[in-house]
């Protein structure tokens, strides 16, 4: 029932990540250009340049800021990567001997018979 409950988890990320594929691309065009205009706005020494790249860069702003529901998306691929470590980390959550809860109890009573 867990793993049916983390195929379902993982369908559902997965669709909602395709479904916002291209506000993801937007977003990362749009901030990519408005980092390459702040290194320009800071290296221009005259005022004009500075006005036309501040312009520059409150365009890129505005873009940035229409795609910011592809946030929804990011979220989506945390959840798939969460849902693909869980489904992975059963397996070996099994086989290691650390979570026996007997390693305790056998350590004590070791130290008790050594009296």
């Amino acid at each position: 029932m867990k793993k049916f409950g983390l195929a379902a988890a993982g369908v559902i990320a997965a669709m909602i990540l395709l479904a916002n594929v291209g506000p993801l691309a937007g977003l990362a065009i749009s901030l990519v250009i408005l980092y390459f205009v702040f290194k320009q706005f800071i290296k221009a020494e005259s005022a004009w340049g500075k006005v036309i790249w501040a312009i520059i860069s409150l365009a890129a702003l505005s873009a940035a800021i229409a795609n910011i529901p592809s946030v929804i998306g990011i979220a989506a691929a945390l959840v798939l990567y969460f849902v693909y470590k869980k489904w992975n980390g059963t397996k070996s959550e099994q086989v290691s001997g650390e979570k026996d809860p007997f390693i305790n109890f056998e350590k004590q009573w070791a130290d008790l018979n050594k009296n």
